[in-house]
């Protein structure tokens, strides 16, 4: 027997944040994949509409630094981080909960293509330099935010666990 994955048909999609190996989410996906299509929907278009609020409240100059892409995304990594402790180590989350927040919402608040047309117009606009900075600080920032998220997120949740080993 042996601990690697069952091999998914092909054709059939793949979403790497479904643990298609596991028979109960095969299943799950299978019969309701206007549920999963619907969850990622609406949680993309709340995504979508809390990043544009931001954009157009904090409008961007033309070769000013994007600080409201780049608080977006690094706001929507810290928030992953939270989401995936929250979805893996403390909750029994449903399925179509960890689509509509994760895959729906965050991925439709975060936006890493207007990232990369933003660092191309710094460079268009002259700012070279700004945009290296950019490019450079998003993916740092993005990933100690995660990070940062996660050990929050775990130090927060770890005042509710019980310790084991101790009476």
């Amino acid at each position: 027997m042996s601990d690697s994955p069952a091999p998914t048909s092909i054709g059939e999609p793949v979403d790497p944040d479904v643990g298609v190996a596991l028979p109960r989410q095969r299943r799950e996906l299978r019969r309701a994949p206007w549920a999963v299509l619907g969850a990622v929907s609406a949680g993309g278009a709340i995504g979508a509409l809390a990043r544009d609020a931001l954009t157009v409240a904090w409008p961007r100059q033309p070769g000013a630094f994007p600080w409201a892409t780049f608080v977006t995304n690094v706001t929507g990594c810290l928030l992953i981080g939270v989401l995936m402790v929250l979805i893996t180590e403390v909750w029994a989350a449903h399925q179509l909960l960890r689509l509509f927040l994760g895959t729906g919402v965050l991925g439709g608040y975060t936006t890493f293509s207007t990232y990369a047309v933003d660092a191309q117009q710094l460079v268009v606009a002259g700012a070279a330099r700004t945009a290296l900075l950019y490019l450079a600080a998003t993916v740092v920032t993005a990933l100690v935010a995660v990070y940062a998220g996660m050990a929050l997120t775990r130090l927060a949740t770890a005042v509710h666990k019980p310790r084991r080993g101790r009476r």
